[in-house]
């Protein structure tokens, strides 16, 4: 079993920044391809970056295409998410993700975080 813990998030004003760590323990391969999602009040689960195994290939939703920055460091079994230039629409609560073998972009991950709460006021 792998156990993921997400922290790092909080309030912040429109146009800062935050990073998210998100930790795996357990039976974990370092290795596994890790991802970020958000879901926002109302709204359904929704993707927002990915890091493939390996850490030298990302993926990223368009809504964050040079704003936010996914990245990992195996021998701490960590993966960040760097935010910046944050807007109101970014508040949502984020989850990290893990997979021993998955289509990145989708929600078909394995294993998931309990989330932190992202707040951007206007």
């Amino acid at each position: 079993q792998v156990q993921l813990v997400e922290s790092g998030g909080g309030l912040v004003q429109t146009g800062g920044s935050l990073r998210l760590s998100c930790e795996a323990s357990g039976r974990t391969s370092s290795n596994y391809p890790r991802g970020w999602f958000r879901q926002a009040p109302g709204k359904e689960r929704e993707f927002v970056a990915a890091i493939r195994r390996g850490g030298g290939s990302t993926v990223y939703a368009d809504f964050v295409k040079g704003r936010f920055a996914i990245s990992r460091n195996n021998a701490k079994n960590t993966v960040y998410l760097q935010m910046n230039s944050l807007k109101p629409e970014d508040t949502a609560v984020y989850y990290c993700a893990a997979c021993r073998l998955c289509l990145i972009t989708s929600n078909n991950y394995d294993y998931w975080g309990q989330g932190t709460q992202v707040t951007v006021s206007s």
